[in-house]
């Protein structure tokens, strides 16, 4: 006779004979893991400088031609500069996300026109560079696009992209691990999207205050972005079972928030990680949300049709993929080996 051990719950450590190997190897395997981390997450802060970062130089050419000289030979490869006539041209340029700042030369020397709500990082770094370009002379700077009054550096946009990216994510993966029925998961992936734009700009518009714009427009961002995270998630889940749900983990969060430039700019990454990284989920969607809160869209376009692209093929999976099969009500567990009876549980059962 056998008697069967109690049912293996979902939590239960998996029996080893060798228990002692099996802990190393993980010990191991994590630390490695760790190893990759650290670089992918340390290196592109540590490592922050322009990269081919789009300026202006605007003003007589003579002296713009001088400027322009002195910019490549002081710090060659790191600004692309383009040439425009004067400082409203600068300006529209500016406000059309075409560049970060503009020299503007005039008769009293330089004038650095910055767009501070593009990138504070930038803003700061242009303008100790102009300050070497005069020789220590103070340039006067003015903020076309200014950051938001209330959030002057940029870091409580940053910081509050960053919850609503790794709620995606959850999302994508709980509805993938629990819910079985394919119709239940789109409908659970839309309405998750158009919940996040509606509590997005009600918590970082009408409570914290640290985004302007129109928040109809800033709500249809934010639920877009949480929908391509958590559609793209699910939708690898759908296609390839739990090993999927890691390789979206990977995609939008372990690798695309090191990569996403949300509190930079990707022109201050080294290249081409910091281009690679607007392909991504969060990079795109922190270019677009800064498109959309300060710049009326302008430059919004590409990072719009990255995150629809997204959501588009996540949702498809979910809804192509073959649905895992649910339990039904009354299923038993399944059940561990059967170990045999000993004497002394034999004895009890026949009475003796």
């Amino acid at each position: 006779m056998t008697r069967p051990s109690a049912p293996a719950g979902p939590f239960q450590p998996v029996p080893s004979r060798r228990p002692l190997p099996v802990a190393v190897l993980l010990v191991v395997a994590v630390v490695l893991l760790q190893a990759l981390l650290v670089p992918l997450f340390a290196a592109p802060a540590a490592n922050l400088a322009p990269r081919d970062l789009p300026v202006v130089v605007a003003g007589p050419a003579p002296a713009a031609e001088q400027l322009v000289a002195r910019l490549d030979s002081t710090a060659p490869g790191a600004f692309e500069v383009t040439r425009l006539p004067d400082g409203a041209a600068a300006d529209r340029a500016l406000r059309d996300r075409e560049a970060y700042a503009a020299f503007v030369l005039g008769p009293d020397g330089p004038t650095l026109h910055t767009a501070s709500a593009a990138s504070p990082t930038v803003a700061a770094l242009l303008g100790q560079a102009a300050g070497e370009l005069s020789a220590g002379r103070p340039v006067p700077v003015v903020d076309v696009v200014p950051a938001d009054p209330d959030d002057p550096r940029g870091a409580g946009l940053a910081g509050g992209f960053f919850p609503i990216a790794l709620t995606a994510l959850v999302v994508g993966a709980l509805l993938y691990l629990l819910v079985g029925s394919r119709l239940a998961r789109l409908a659970g992936l839309l309405c998750f999207g158009l919940l996040v734009g509606v509590a997005g700009p009600l918590v970082l518009q009408g409570w914290l205050g640290l985004l302007p714009g129109d928040p109809l427009a800033v709500g249809a961002v934010l639920g877009l972005v949480g929908l391509a995270i958590a559609a793209t998630v699910n939708g690898l889940g759908a296609l390839l079972g739990r090993p999927g749900v890691g390789l979206g983990a990977v995609l939008v969060f372990l690798v695309g928030n090191p990569l996403s430039a949300v509190a930079a700019a990707p022109e201050l990454l080294p290249q081409p990680w910091g281009q690679f990284g607007q392909w991504l989920p969060m990079g795109a969607g922190g270019t677009l949300l800064r498109s959309t809160a300060f710049f009326d869209g302008a430059g919004g376009g590409m990072p719009l049709l990255v995150l629809a692209g997204y959501a588009a093929a996540g949702l498809l999976l979910v809804a192509v993929a073959r649905p895992r099969p649910a339990a039904h009500p009354g299923t038993p567990p399944a059940l561990a080996p059967l170990a045999p009876l000993t004497d002394e549980d034999e004895r009890a059962l026949s009475g003796k």
